[in-house]
C-alpha cells in the first residue's frame, strides 16, 4: 500500500505559474529577479492558505535557480532546486517562529546569517508566522535585519501583520496577499478531482469553496474530507450532509411561502431545519444572503456578483423575476435585523418564527391599499366645506369625521359647527381636551397643523398658575419635580405662540433636560393649559451672588473674628494674645 499524501501537499504549487489567486504578487517578484533589484527583506501577510509559505519557497527557490526559464520559473533540475526539493539544501533555512521565539533563537539565526551559501548567491531564511517572537526576540533581531550580510535575504511569513512591531514593517517591503475568489478555487477542485478521478458536480465544489471562505488548503481539505466520506463518485446531498451545510432548495421554497403568505409552510420549515441540528443564527444568515443574491439577479448586469454554478444562476434570475423590488428590500431588512437582535433575545427561536411571520405578510401589506395615509389627508379638505358654508344639512358633514378622526367622541361634536369656538374656549377653561387637543395627540402634521391653528393663546396668568399642576405629574421622580417647583417662571410673547421660559441651576442640567425631557414636559404642559400654541425653554439661572472667600487657617479665621465683633478686639489688644 503506498504512502498517503494529502491533496493540499500533493498539489502544492511550485512555480510563479501554478500559483492560484496571486497573480500580481507573482509577477511583481519575477520582475524583481529579472532585473536584480532584489530586497534584503520582505513581508508576506495575509489570511490563512492563501500561499504565503508556498510564494516564499518558490521565491526563493528560484533567486538561487543556475537555469532559469525565460518566464523566470525554477528549472527544477539544478543542484539548488534538487537539494530543495529533497529537504538537504543549505542556503535556504525555514524557521518556526511559534516554536523558536525567543531571543536565544534569534541569536543562533544571526550566527548562521554569517556563513556565506555553499550553492547559488544568496542565504535566504523564511521565518513562518513571525508574529509570535516575543519583545526581546524582535528587539535582537532589528540590527541583522536592517543590515544584514549581502548574500541574505529574509522572507517573514504572518496572518496578524498588526502585531509586528513598526520597526520591523519600516524595514520589510511588505505584500498583502488575497483571499482566493470561488471561481479560482472551484477551478482548482476540479483539476485535483480529475487527477485523482473523482467524479463530482459543480454544485458541489462551489459548497466546498464556500465553505473554505478563500483558503485553497481549507478547499483542499475538506475536498479530502468529502471523498472520504463520499468515495470517488460524491453527489451533492452527501456533500451537504457531510459539511452540516444548509441547503439552497431551503431558501428557494421559504421565498415561494413568504409570496404566497404561507406562514404555517416557513413555521415548519424552519423547525425541520432545527431538528437536522443546524444552528438558527446560521440559517438566518443564509437566508439573508439569499436574499441578497435575489436582489442581484434582479438588477441586469450584476451577474459577477454572484459566485455560484450556471445552474443555481437561472434558478435565481427565475425566482428575482417573480418578487417584487420592495418586496425583497423590506425582507433584507426584516432578516438582518433578526440577525443583529438575535443574540439579544430571550426567547430566540420565538424571535426568528416572528421574523418569518412578517416575511409572509409582507406581499398582502404591499398589495392592500393604504387606508390610514388617505383619510388623514383628506380630513382637513373635508371639514374645512363644513365651517365655511354652515348653511349646508347638519347630517352631511358626519360622515367626514367618521372616516379621519379615530376618537370616538369626534361625531358627537362635528354637527354642531358654529358653537365649537365656543364650547372650546369654555372647556379649555375647565382644564378638559377638546376636539383639537385630541387630534393634537395624534402623531400626523395635518391634526397638528389644524389644532394649532383653531387652539387659543392663555394667558400670562393660566401659565403660571397650570405650571403646579405639571410638577405634580412628575410626583414619582422627586428631583424632577422639586426642579419644576423650585424654579422660577419668564413668558415670552410670540406672534401666535407664548413661550415659558424655566431656569435650572446648571449647564450640565440644561442639556440633560434639552436632550431628554423638553419634548416630553412641553406635550405635557399644552396638554394642562389646553393649548398647542405654548412652547417651553429652558435656560440656567444666574449666579449673581458674590463669590466668598473661604477662611482656612485659625489665624485668618481669629482675624475674621476680630474684624466682625469689636469686644473681641478689644480682649485681644487688652490681654496681648497671640493670633498668628
Amino acid at each position: 500500500m503506498s504512502q498517503y499524501i494529502v491533496s493540499a501537499r500533493k498539489y502544492r504549487p511550485d512555480s510563479f505559474g501554478t500559483l492560484i489567486g496571486q497573480d500580481n504578487i507573482a509577477q511583481t517578484l519575477k520582475n524583481s529577479i529579472l532585473r536584480g533589484q532584489l530586497a534584503h527583506a520582505y513581508l508576506f501577510c495575509g489570511p490563512r492558505g492563501v500561499g504565503k509559505t508556498t510564494t516564499a519557497r518558490i521565491f526563493a527557490k528560484m533567486i538561487n535557480c543556475s537555469n532559469p526559464s525565460a518566464d523566470m520559473e525554477p528549472c527544477g533540475t539544478c543542484e539548488s532546486c534538487q537539494s530543495f526539493a529533497e529537504g538537504r539544501s543549505y542556503c535556504i533555512h525555514e524557521l518556526d517562529a511559534a516554536s523558536n521565539n525567543g531571543v536565544e533563537d534569534i541569536k543562533t539565526l544571526m550566527d548562521q546569517v554569517r556563513i556565506p551559501p555553499q550553492v547559488g548567491k544568496y542565504s535566504v531564511y523564511i521565518i513562518d508566522e513571525v508574529h509570535m517572537l516575543s519583545q526581546a526576540a524582535f528587539n535582537a533581531f532589528l540590527k541583522t535585519l536592517e543590515e544584514p550580510p549581502a548574500h541574505a535575504i529574509f522572507i517573514l511569513a504572518t496572518t496578524e501583520k498588526h502585531k509586528i512591531l513598526p520597526t520591523i514593517l519600516s524595514r520589510c517591503q511588505t505584500y498583502d496577499f488575497n483571499r482566493i475568489t470561488v471561481d479560482n478555487i472551484v477551478k482548482n477542485l476540479r483539476m485535483v478531482a480529475s487527477s485523482e478521478g473523482v467524479t463530482i458536480d459543480d454544485e458541489s465544489l462551489h459548497v466546498i469553496a464556500h465553505k473554505a471562505d478563500g483558503a485553497m488548503r481549507d478547499a483542499l481539505t475538506i475536498f479530502d474530507q468529502t471523498v472520504a466520506f463520499c468515495g470517488t463518485d460524491v453527489k451533492y446531498q452527501d456533500v451537504l450532509r457531510n459539511l452540516n451545510v444548509l441547503d439552497y432548495e431551503y431558501s428557494f421554497s421559504l421565498v415561494d411561502a413568504f409570496l404566497k403568505g404561507d406562514y404555517p409552510t416557513a413555521l415548519i420549515a424552519f423547525d425541520e431545519i432545527l431538528t437536522k441540528g443546524f444552528n438558527a443564527l446560521h440559517f438566518v444568515a443564509a437566508l439573508s444572503s439569499h436574499l441578497r443574491d435575489l436582489i442581484v439577479s434582479k438588477s441586469g448586469g450584476l451577474e459577477a456578483l454572484l459566485e455560484l454554478p450556471d445552474s443555481l444562476k437561472k434558478r435565481y434570475k427565475e425566482q428575482a423575476d417573480r418578487c417584487p423590488l420592495p418586496f425583497l428590500y423590506e425582507a433584507l431588512g426584516i432578516t438582518t435585523q433578526c440577525e443583529s437582535g438575535y443574540r439579544a433575545s430571550v426567547n430566540p427561536r420565538l424571535h426568528i418564527e416572528f421574523a418569518l411571520m412578517r416575511l409572509s405578510f409582507i406581499c398582502g401589506k404591499l398589495s392592500a391599499p393604504q387606508p390610514t395615509a388617505q383619510p388623514a389627508a383628506q380630513a382637513p379638505v373635508q371639514a374645512a366645506p363644513a365651517q365655511v358654508a354652515p348653511v349646508a344639512p347638519a347630517p352631511a358633514p358626519a360622515p367626514a369625521p367618521v372616516q379621519s378622526a379615530p376618537v370616538p367622541p369626534a361625531p358627537a361634536a362635528e354637527p354642531s359647527q358654529p358653537e365649537q369656538p365656543r364650547e372650546r374656549r369654555a372647556r379649555a377653561a375647565r382644564g378638559g381636551a377638546s376636539l383639537s387637543m385630541k387630534a393634537a395627540m395624534q402623531d400626523t402634521p395635518a391634526a397638528e397643523a389644524v389644532a394649532a391653528a383653531e387652539t387659543p393663546i392663555p394667558s400670562d396668568e393660566i401659565l403660571k398658575a397650570k405650571w403646579p399642576e405639571l410638577a405634580k405629574l412628575y410626583g414619582d421622580k422627586p428631583r424632577l419635580a422639586s426642579m419644576l417647583t423650585s424654579t422660577t417662571l419668564q413668558i415670552e410673547e410670540g406672534d401666535d405662540a407664548k413661550t415659558v421660559i424655566f431656569r435650572v441651576v446648571n449647564d450640565a442640567q440644561k442639556d440633560w433636560v434639552e436632550s431628554k425631557l423638553l419634548h416630553e414636559l412641553e406635550g405635557n404642559f399644552r396638554k394642562i393649559v389646553g393649548s398647542m400654541k405654548v412652547y417651553l425653554r429652558v435656560t440656567v439661572m444666574p449666579d449673581d451672588a458674590p463669590e466668598q472667600k473661604k477662611v482656612y487657617m485659625p489665624s485668618e479665621q481669629a482675624k475674621e473674628l476680630m474684624a466682625q465683633n469689636e469686644e473681641v478686639k478689644s480682649l485681644v489688644k487688652d490681654l496681648e494674645l497671640d493670633i498668628k
